[in-house]
């Protein structure tokens, strides 16, 4: 791995050195250009260490990249279609991904290039992908209409559940809790239980495709989020998980399908925030509690940004088809920034900018 390190640190370097593509503007000119991660589009990133990040895209690799630093630190390859969801075991080096070839592999960022475990027996794409709280279970979930529960370690399928029309989306596992959360394409999130296997609470349906969840640290709160267009659908929902079905506020601001939706890490004494991205190129972040929006950073020409990954209270890295990933930096304060929290709706002073893209 040294070798591969070396090449892709002497590439970014070169990246940084000539700021990259010509810039389009002073703001653009701002921006640090490092080695590209994947090439195509990128479908899912999150983060393995405060320094690290893995993501997986159309070109079938899971890569693991210091987005600090602008390097690649190693790319996996093991699909043979496209990567559709990510995670991470947190303290741990081990890596899952999913995939449109319907199995999730495991990697281990300590052991070599190669898989050390595989989990088959969905017939569509997976699409949900969780771990349990002591790291010993995962979750996966598919267009097939299957809830499936894996013994991590022997790779053996220990519960299966098939409920009609059920086309996951994503899936969420309760931190400290036995509690799963899924979306699915039938406009519905359900709540299960994995000691039994079993859906314990369904929300009403929303009016559109539920394509994204988080659950917030406290476990008390759930943020879905709708596909739509022309502004209609497109929006982020809180729920009170305490209280099944039970709607707070709804984020709305989006005018394409709201593709993603995560609560941001908290500072002591700071106000609880969520940020969403979206088919419409943009990244909102939003009063948790009112549904305020903060602040607006558009991202012409990435297309539909699909995935976030908040590694601190300001920074995020985000997914796109078009463009990579982008770093992004949320600041408090007025100076120069290519977003601002004077956006469609907006309230706040938000500085939200890009500051690297690879």
């Amino acid at each position: 791995m040294g070798k591969l390190q070396s090449k892709f640190r002497k590439r970014s370097e070169l990246y940084r050195a000539s700021q990259g593509e010509k810039a389009d503007s002073p703001l653009d000119s701002q921006v640090l250009q490092y080695e590209p991660a994947h090439h195509g589009s990128i479908n899912t990133v999150t983060n393995l260490s405060p320094d690290l990040c893995v993501s997986g895209g159309s070109d079938q690799a899971v890569v693991v990249y210091d987005w600090k630093q602008g390097r690649m630190c190693q790319s996996f390859q093991g699909h043979n279609r496209e990567v559709t969801k990510v995670i991470c075991y947190p303290g741990s080096t081990w890596i899952f991904s999913a995939s449109r070839d319907k199995t999730v592999l495991m990697w281990d960022l300590n052991q070599g290039d190669e898989p050390i475990q595989e989990y088959c027996g969905h017939e569509l794409v997976v699409n949900g992908l969780a771990i349990s709280p002591d790291g010993r279970k995962l979750c996966t979930g598919s267009r097939d209409n299957w809830m499936c529960l894996w013994d991590i370690e022997s790779a053996k399928c220990e519960h299966r559940h098939n409920i009609s029309r059920n086309l996951v989306t994503h899936v969420c596992w309760v931190p400290a809790s036995s509690s799963i959360v899924q979306t699915s394409e039938d406009k519905t999130i359900r709540v299960w239980d994995s000691r039994t296997w079993q859906v314990i609470n369904t929300f009403p349906a929303k009016q559109y495709i539920q394509t994204h969840c988080d659950v917030s640290p406290n476990g008390n709160y759930l943020v879905s989020s709708s596909n739509g267009f022309g502004g209609q659908g497109s929006e982020a929902t809180l729920w009170d998980l305490r209280q099944p079905g039970c709607k707070v506020v709804e984020y709305r601001g989006h005018h394409q399908t709201t593709a993603c939706c995560v609560f941001l890490p908290v500072t002591p004494g700071g106000t609880a925030r969520v940020a969403t991205s979206s088919h419409d190129s943009s990244v909102k972040i939003w009063d948790q509690n009112t549904a305020a929006c903060l602040g607006t950073l558009p991202l012409d020409g990435a297309g539909p940004l699909v995935s976030l990954a908040p590694s601190d209270s300001t920074n995020l890295l985000c997914a796109s088809f078009n463009n990579g990933l982008h770093h992004i930096q949320v600041d408090q304060g007025s100076h120069l920034a290519q977003g601002s929290g004077a956006g469609p709706g907006g309230t706040g002073d938000l500085d939200i900018r890009v500051v690297a893209r690879f």
